[in-house]
């Protein structure tokens, strides 16, 4: 063409100042096309002797080019500066076939350099919302999500909520936020959110609104307590008495609901009359006294005052004269004398005899004690009882024998209590704990009649491969009943182990197991609390589970009791998340336990739902672990190249989602990932690049380091946190690149990586990545563990009773290194069972049965009592 031909003939001058590339001061941008308005280009270069456009490969015509000269004042080269204006009805032409672009082309005497594309779109916004928000009633504090899905549009529309036509600023009110999704969330509904709510999107083109959806919250009443009881309503007799409450606690509103129930109670009283008290008839006259006196006497019983009624009035007592006067009173003499002194020495007589009763009454208390201390009587009911199950309560033994290399074999080493006649478990070759082949056992249970040996047979030896209906591989999910089964999330280190009977005979659950990414979940964190591990759901909440199931997941935590307060944090049904458990301290349920091992922990629980580890520092000691990963691109066609240093929580999901993100960006791995401990000591984290080859390559960093916050990595809510060194090559014929990055905490721990490798052929560090998802994410029945379910069954037999020598269940807990959680597993109902239980979720796919077998084994010959001399 014609635009071409001048472009390839225009030669840079030969009188050039200067023998220098050109360098582009201004590069063409991004724009957008609004209507039918035209967009302009520019781009400007020093030293620059000619400068064409080209849009989609081929040159624009030297005439559309608009070219400005002049000189840089500072260096005395000349600056060329060229624009181009580029219409709707160019782009439309190539709609539909490739983005339309535009790049500059400039030339000095020493070459020609290109500068960065442009784009040019046509941008539009489409009238009607994907999804728009609904109206609702709500009550008072519960949570509210309005959706919100922009219409298309280029460039992507940009949204903001609108209620009762003011912007609702998330900024200024705390208890609303805006998810990534648009959707509105108010995080408790408050009277004063009662308003319409409105969606509006917007970008440089139009501005569109939702239909309003009008929010309404509205308070169901509330009785207030009940008033004290009133007065019987009659003072004598039978009557009534009633007390009352209001709907006021709260008073409803906006259409809450009245208060159901009534507002008065009566109820029926009874009142005793009062009773006046009245005068018996007076006693007899008493013989004539010494004083020439006689008295008699009467009481107020007839009746006597009862309820509240009045006392008698008047005198109990009436005395008179009996001699008519004419009595002589003689003065005291030797009879009064002998009176008074016969009192006295009855009244010490009697304390003597007190005196002797007590003494007797402390020897004979004295006597009994040491009669006590003496006896066995008292203490023979504490004395230890051995009790042992009769002969019919164990028709069989388990027997095991460490050499698992011969043929059919007899297993010495009963675990059962010493019984007559012993029956021994006869195992087919083969290794003791190998998988049940199908049609060669029969798991005999107390189901009903309806569930045959066929039923039971199939269920035991077929395994239920589940596809992710949702096109995710953070879920798997699967169908279970009693025989329980296996869900996992593969690369990710996360699983549910559901044990046999965990699920009640005859039932039937889907069960789902989830990992979700932190944008999704809002995980409230408090001071100096970080999140440890991957957010992981398990369910449906609310399945009733005989025996508790064990959740799998890594974390990132130095642990030590002396640094770290770590808590399992499960989330309400109301959204709030809550502690359930505190890492080495008594647990406050039963429902649920942790063992926290060195990059993973198990997690007992009987309720499933949403979980979480979290950790609070007691010390600026407490140290999280770092992945520390490094990324570039796998292919590099221009001078630049990016190298990425990603500092990951070190868990293998979060690895996984780099990994995948790395896929699809098309970069590859350079260097062996590693682990840096970061310290809670405020300090941020500094990366730098040094030692690369000046002639070959160099830096665009302006600065010696770059640095990412402290609270940015401690919190854990972030998880691709990373940095990105720009690093230009002189020549793209350069492809060796050697240099070294240096990773470390301001006053604490650092890793240095040495980067030496090809950009355009090394793949040596491709074994790192995580392999491409295999497995299966369900297994049911028997797939789904490493013990067969005879053999456990056997094994549950024999250690769950107490047996002579310690040898039982808690044996093979210290032979597992598990003797610190001897209590939680007593408080089960099978001990060995919960051991195993924790062994399978371990240990599997790759646990070592032989070591396993040879532990079970062992525990048999410490009890001589199972054995005869021929067994061994």
């Amino acid at each position: 063409t014609g635009a071409q031909q001048s472009a390839t003939v225009a030669n840079p001058a030969s009188g050039a100042s200067s023998d220098l590339l050109p360098h582009f001061q201004l590069e063409p941008e991004d724009v957008y096309i609004v209507k039918n308005k035209a967009v302009s280009l520019a781009c400007r270069a020093t030293p620059a002797t000619q400068i064409y456009f080209k849009c989609n490969g081929e040159w624009v015509h030297q005439g559309d080019h608009v070219t400005q000269h002049s000189t840089d004042r500072s260096t005395g080269l000349p600056v060329m500066e060229v624009r181009i204006e580029v219409t709707r009805q160019q782009v439309e032409k190539i709609f539909g076939l490739e983005e339309y672009w535009c790049q500059c082309v400039a030339w000095s005497s020493s070459g020609t350099t290109k500068s960065q594309k442009a784009f040019v779109r046509i941008a539009y916004l489409r009238k009607n919302f994907e999804q728009e928000p609904t109206a609702r009633e709500v009550s008072i504090e519960q949570g509210i999500v309005l959706p919100c899905r922009p219409p298309e549009g280029i460039p992507p529309a940009e949204v903001e909520w609108l209620r009762n036509e003011e912007l609702v600023d998330p900024a200024l009110d705390a208890n609303v936020y805006v998810t990534p999704e648009h959707s509105l969330v108010l995080r408790q509904a408050r009277l004063a959110d009662t308003a319409n709510y409105t969606c509006v999107a917007k970008n440089i083109v139009a501005r569109r609104r939702s239909a309003s959806a009008a929010i309404t919250v509205y308070v169901n009443g509330g009785w207030s307590t009940w008033t004290q009881w009133s007065g019987c309503s009659t003072s004598c007799g039978r009557g009534w008495q009633k007390r009352s409450r209001t709907c006021t606690n709260p008073t409803p509103l906006n259409g809450g609901a009245f208060c159901e129930g009534q507002n008065v109670q009566k109820t029926a009283c009874t009142t005793l009359c009062p009773v006046d008290g009245a005068w018996s008839e007076w006693s007899k006259w008493s013989e004539c006294g010494a004083e020439c006196t006689h008295w008699r006497s009467r009481e107020c019983s007839e009746p006597a005052p009862r309820n509240g009624g009045r006392d008698c009035h008047g005198p109990e007592l009436d005395t008179r004269n009996c001699t008519s006067e004419l009595c002589t009173h003689a003065a005291p003499g030797a009879e009064d004398v002998a009176l008074y002194v016969g009192l006295v020495a009855v009244a010490v007589c009697l304390v003597l005899l007190l005196l002797v009763g007590v003494l007797v009454y402390c020897r004979k208390k004295g006597g009994l004690d040491a009669d006590v201390a003496d006896s066995s009587i008292l203490t023979a009911g504490f004395q230890p009882v051995s009790i042992k199950p009769s002969k019919a309560d164990n028709p069989s033994l388990l027997t095991i024998q460490p050499d698992l290399s011969t043929t059919t074999m007899t297993y010495q080493g009963s675990l059962c209590p010493r019984q007559d006649g012993p029956a021994k478990l006869q195992l087919p070759n083969g290794h003791l704990l190998s998988p049940l082949g199908a049609g060669r056992h029969t798991l005999h249970h107390s189901s009903p009649a309806a569930e045959g040996a066929d039923f039971v047979a199939r269920l035991s030896t077929q395994s239920y491969f589940r596809s992710l209906p949702r096109g995710t591989n953070n879920m798997a999910y699967g169908t279970f009943n009693f025989l329980g089964g296996r869900l996992m999330i593969p690369n990710t280190g996360i699983s549910l182990l559901i044990p046999p009977d965990a699920i009640p005979r005859g039932k039937i659950y889907e069960v789902y197991l989830t990992l979700h990414k932190q944008e999704e979940v809002r995980l409230p964190l408090a001071g100096c609390q970080t999140l440890l591990s991957p957010i992981v759901s398990c369910g449906p909440p609310g399945v009733l589970l005989t025996r508790p199931a064990i959740l799998a997941m890594g974390h990132c935590v130095e642990a030590s009791a002396e640094n770290w307060s770590i808590r399992l944090k499960k989330q309400s049904c109301e959204g709030t998340w809550e502690d359930v458990l505190q890492l080495g301290a008594e647990p406050c349920t039963e429902l649920y336990y942790c063992q926290l091992e060195a990059q993973a922990c198990y997690v007992f629980t009987e309720q499933l739902g949403r979980f979480a580890l979290v950790g609070e520092s007691l010390s600026m000691a407490a140290s999280k672990r770092l992945k520390l990963v490094l990324f570039a691109p796998a292919a590099c066609p221009s001078l630049e190249y990016n190298i990425r240093v990603y500092c990951l929580s070190d868990t293998q999901d979060v690895l996984k989602e780099v990994i995948q993100l790395e896929k699809q960006l098309g970069g590859q791995l350079i260097g062996a990932p590693r682990v840096l401990h970061f310290k809670d000591s405020y300090h941020n984290l500094r990366l730098s690049i040094h030692d690369m080859p000046s002639s070959l390559w160099k830096s665009k960093l302006l600065a010696s380091y770059q640095e990412i916050p402290f609270y940015h990595i401690w919190s854990g809510l972030q998880p691709f946190l990373h940095c990105t060194f720009t690093l230009e090559r002189l020549s793209t014929s350069t492809c060796e690149l050697a240099c070294k990055i240096w990773v470390w905490q301001v006053e604490g721990d650092g890793q240095s990586f040495t980067v030496n490798f090809n950009i355009a052929k090394d793949t040596r560090f491709s074994d790192w990545l995580v392999p491409d998802e295999v497995g299966t994410p369900a297994l049911v029945g028997p797939s789904a563990f490493k013990i067969p379910f005879l053999i456990r069954q056997k094994i549950i037999s024999s250690l769950d009773p107490p047996g002579t020598r310690g040898a039982d269940w808690r044996t093979l807990a210290q032979k597992l290194n598990l003797d610190s959680h001897l209590s939680f597993f007593a408080s089960k109902a099978s001990p060995t069972a919960m051991i195993l239980n924790l062994w399978e979720a371990r240990h599997f796919p790759n646990g070592n049965l032989s070591q396993l077998a040879a532990a079970v084994a062992e525990i048999g010959k410490q009890d001589g009592a199972l054995f005869s001399e021929a067994e061994c």
